[in-house]
């Protein structure tokens, strides 16, 4: 290991970096629509299990390659499986984890641009008074010039983060994000303890309760538990390459995923809170989650629920702090390739990388209506039958519009694809004394000891076989999109 190489300065950053990383809308909307969706407890229980059993194996094993290593994702890979079976497949997988990173930052950033301008106008509500239909979400995606600002605007935010280092920049930054994101989190929990739908909904999340549909609602409670933790993406590899060799792997992936699932259900506290409390929210419901995000909930906020006005401009700074913390992982990943591969200068790196996914950003951000031709995008043609048809609808539904693409190509393939095989190099592959070590799982006697075993049972049977079905179910048309 190089000297040179930048650490976290404390396990405290590195936890409050991948928390970060982990965080994201996901948390703040899909995750309560989807609790909602299958009807609250006992999807939440389901839920939890496949954290415990799928996403922190995984995320360990991905912290593994990192830390021991040293590396980013490829070279990574590069080095891990020198000399073992199947050694020039292994870095293919760091190489998926080095896409979906810049796949996903490509319409994430979009997205988070959103977050400045809800802020925008919930200060300008809050100062001016409210105007229904001020924001109308169809002609606002479609102004290309103003997406493309927002987006620049955040994407600018964060490569000035990443250019700054681990310590010095991701680190510094994540440890002011997480509190406030928290603090805001906190203030809207005990806000929403003084609305009448409160104890409707504890009862909702926290009292089991059969889902509507049981292999659905398993399905989404699985592929949730896996997405929602940043795996397969590369991320928890490049931020374990900076983790010192003193610190515990499992002690801070334990802190991971608690941070992450106390800051989902405290957001789905939030939300249902509002739609027990105003009934009138939920016939308002529809399958775009953005819109409900960036156009419905700012409309209760100033119509119906008390103090809303204070509490809007406050909800979309938590809405953009939590975009902001996935973004800089997002970019870290497909900056720190070019710094270990290529030696490169992490200014250099960092505005080579911004450069290329912001030309990515822009095809996606005008693809929500202002080019006719990116929003009615297909990979494959337009054709409505043939081999072309078929190719779009097995690898992207038949969906139109480049961002949609992005955002079905990463979700569905990219990230499980990756972490499936994630999950096999080191549960089978993978010197098992090795990967005990880094874990501080050896016995007296130098030998793996039985956590490490029951660790290794999760990665060599349940994840890849939970995986493989997400997978599956994919392939017959389920989508994570």
């Amino acid at each position: 290991m190089s000297n040179q190489r930048d650490q976290w300065s404390s396990s405290l950053g590195f936890v409050l970096a991948a928390a970060g990383s982990a965080v994201g809308l996901g948390n703040l909307w899909k995750f309560p629509y989807i609790t909602w969706d299958n009807q609250g407890g006992g999807f939440v229980l389901v839920y939890l299990a496949c954290i415990l059993l799928v996403g922190m194996p995984v995320m360990m094993a991905e912290i593994i390659i990192g830390r021991h290593t040293q590396e980013s994702p490829v070279p990574a890979f590069e080095k891990a499986a020198k000399n073992l079976p199947l050694e020039k497949f292994w870095p293919i997988v760091g190489w998926l984890g080095v896409i979906a990173g810049l796949v996903i930052l490509s319409f994430y950033a979009v997205v988070a641009g959103w977050s400045i301008s809800s802020f925008y106008y919930c200060i300008k509500w809050s100062t001016s008074g409210y105007v229904t239909g001020d924001v109308k979400f169809g002609e606002f995606v479609g102004n290309a010039p103003l997406q493309l600002g927002l987006t620049l605007a955040f994407s600018l935010l964060t490569a000035f983060i990443v250019t700054r280092g681990i310590a010095g920049g991701i680190e510094k930054a994540t440890k002011v994000l997480m509190p406030v994101l928290l603090s805001i989190l906190v203030l809207l929990t005990l806000n929403s303890f003084t609305l009448d739908g409160a104890g409707q909904a504890l009862a909702f999340i926290f009292t089991p309760s059969p889902m509507k549909d049981g292999e659905h609602g398993f399905l989404e409670a699985l592929g949730h538990a896996f997405f929602t933790l940043s795996l397969g993406m590369g991320a928890m590899i490049t931020y374990g390459s900076y983790m010192g060799k003193k610190e515990s792997i499992l002690k801070a992936s334990a802190a991971i995923v608690l941070l992450d699932t106390l800051i989902a259900l405290m957001a789905s506290f939030i939300m249902f809170t509002i739609l027990f409390s105003f009934p009138s929210v939920v016939e308002k419901m529809g399958k775009s989650t953005a819109g409900m995000l960036f156009v419905t909930l700012p409309e209760m906020f100033y119509t119906e629920m008390p103090f809303g006005s204070i509490i809007a401009p406050i909800f979309y700074i938590l809405v953009g702090f939590a975009a902001l913390s996935s973004t800089i992982s997002l970019l870290e990943v497909v900056v720190s390739l070019f710094v270990d591969k290529l030696k490169w200068s992490r200014i250099k790196a960092t505005a080579v990388s911004s450069g290329v996914i912001f030309a990515f950003s822009v095809l996606c951000a005008l693809s929500n209506g202002a080019s006719a031709w990116l929003s009615n995008f297909k990979l494959f043609g337009n054709a409505d039958s043939g081999l072309m048809y078929s190719l779009n609808k097995t690898f992207f539904a038949n969906k139109a519009g480049f961002m949609n693409a992005f955002d079905h190509l990463s979700a569905n393939w990219l990230l499980p694809v990756g972490g499936f095989f994630i999950t096999l190099f080191v549960g089978w592959v993978f010197p098992a004394k090795v990967a005990a070590d880094e874990l501080g799982m050896l016995d007296e006697q130098g030998n793996p000891n039985k956590l490490f075993k029951t660790v290794q049972f999760l990665l060599r049977f349940i994840a890849p076989v939970a995986i493989g079905y997400i997978i599956a179910k994919v392939m017959l048309g389920t989508d994570f999109a």
